[in-house]
């Protein structure tokens, strides 16, 4: 018998997230071989954009895992959208992911409403979509290689 709480608790998420690690490591041959590495860690990445007014015009937050890029956040003020600023953020991120981690590849989500056209004017493609999420919305998960030739 097992009573189910619905809580927030650190120490046992702590526990999962451990247990989790092991039993996925225990299955997984590449995962093993990550673990310990510099690949297995998350090293966040962040590219700002500052206007000669010093004021920031836009910024690119994310980490670093597994060789990959994460984008997380993508903003570029109003002011500023349409001027190619956003395209420089991504390219600034991904060299930088390229060259200071070794990534192959990145990965976005992004709503409908937001910049699905814009990622796939940088390269990348849809591999998923969520609809209704948000109810009324469609969640779009994009990649790009990041593999160099040679």
């Amino acid at each position: 018998m097992f009573s189910i709480e619905v809580v927030n608790d650190a120490e046992r998420r702590d526990v999962v997230e451990q247990r989790l690690t092991e039993t996925n490591s225990e299955r997984s041959a590449v995962l093993r071989s990550l673990r310990g590495t510099p690949a297995d860690d998350s090293v966040p990445l962040e590219v700002y954009a500052m206007g000669v007014d010093g004021e920031l015009a836009g910024g690119l937050t994310g980490h670093v895992q597994y060789r990959w890029l994460h984008v997380g956040l993508l903003w570029v003020d109003a002011r500023h959208r349409g001027t190619g600023l956003g395209g420089r953020l991504v390219t600034a991120a991904e060299e930088s992911a390229r060259r200071r981690h070794g990534c192959v590849g990145s990965r976005v989500e992004t709503w409908d409403f937001q910049a699905p056209d814009f990622y796939r004017k940088q390269g990348y493609r849809v591999v998923a979509t969520v609809e209704d999420y948000p109810p009324g919305v469609t969640e779009y998960t994009l990649i790009k290689s990041l593999a160099t030739d040679g």
